[in-house]
């Protein structure tokens, strides 16, 4: 319940200090995450996509084959549902997308350097799973 409070208070004060703010919260993809940090901010590896991925929605980013891809959190995968990891693509000629994070399924890359490892499992929230 606090939880939910302080989220709408936060998405409140956004939208007073962000009037064009918007978004929706979608559903969750896994209830856990694995970080190499307890803020989920530090890098955990670079992968290279083996094959293109288009996003089915906002949730997730586009990365076409060849692409360097940033990994900053790895979700654990939960039932029935695909592996997933949140990252952002790498590369001068990918200017226009670098910045941008987003999920993409674990299959479709391989990890070419881990930078650290990812050994803290984090519950994620409904901004981990928020478009704007």
């Amino acid at each position: 319940m606090t939880l939910s409070i302080d989220l709408a208070i936060l998405f409140l004060c956004i939208g007073v200090t962000y009037p064009g703010v918007t978004g929706i919260f979608m559903d969750k993809l896994a209830s856990k995450k694995l970080c190499a940090d307890e803020e989920c901010v530090y890098t955990i590896s670079l992968a290279r996509a083996e094959d293109d991925y288009n996003a089915p929605d906002c949730r997730f980013i586009n990365i076409k084959k060849g692409q360097l891809i940033y990994v900053y959190s790895k979700l654990v995968k939960e039932r029935e549902a695909g592996e997933f990891w949140a990252g952002s693509v790498y590369g001068e000629e990918y200017e226009d997308q670098m910045g941008t994070v987003g999920y993409f399924p674990s299959s479709l890359v391989s990890e070419q350097h881990v930078y650290q490892e990812a050994n803290k499992t984090i519950p994620t929230t409904a901004i981990d799973f928020f478009c704007e």
